[in-house]
């Protein structure tokens, strides 16, 4: 009986079994189940990132930088994969002030002006992510100094560099 109901198969139904079974895999092995079951058991835990953003071109760079802060999110773009909301903690201008040295000897400092030159600012994030023996991984990707990431609001999106990572 049940070796008639195997010959009755076709290669194609052997076929639509396999696609099968790879279609549960990936919904078992999928990073937001994944991240949904680090969640639930505790392995998720919040981190503060701070990324660097130089040469930061604007026609008014204050006005991107309160944008931003108002702007209290962002997503953010790890090794091309995004990663994920993360919650903006603070944006500092990190721009040094112009420094001249007059002929008397005595130094005059004075602010950048505010457009023509490049400005650099640090954004400082919070985000949840699992801390593993190998690093700190958010959206799936590890997260450590020196990777490029992409800070994207709504009126912006800057390529900046992991500066720091810090578990809170």
């Amino acid at each position: 009986m049940v070796l008639n109901r195997l010959r009755s198969l076709s290669p194609i139904d052997a076929v639509a079994g396999v696609v099968a079974l790879a279609a549960l895999g990936g919904v078992i092995w999928s990073p937001k189940l994944s991240n949904a079951v680090a969640k639930a058991t505790g392995a998720v835990k919040p981190v503060q990132v701070s990324v660097d953003v130089h040469s930061l071109y604007s026609a008014d760079p204050e006005q991107l930088l309160n944008s931003a802060r108002e702007e209290a999110a962002l997503n953010i773009v790890i090794r091309n994969q995004p990663a994920g909301r993360v919650t903006l903690v603070s944006v500092d201008d990190l721009t040094n002030p112009l420094t001249a040295v007059q002929p008397d000897g005595s130094v005059v400092i004075a602010d950048a002006p505010s457009t023509g030159l490049p400005r650099h600012a640090r954004f400082v994030m919070e985000a949840q992510a699992e801390i593993k023996s190998s690093g700190v991984v958010i959206g799936g990707t590890k997260l450590k100094v020196g990777v490029p990431i992409e800070l994207e609001g709504r009126l912006y999106r800057l390529n900046g560099v992991v500066s720091g990572v810090t578990p809170l």
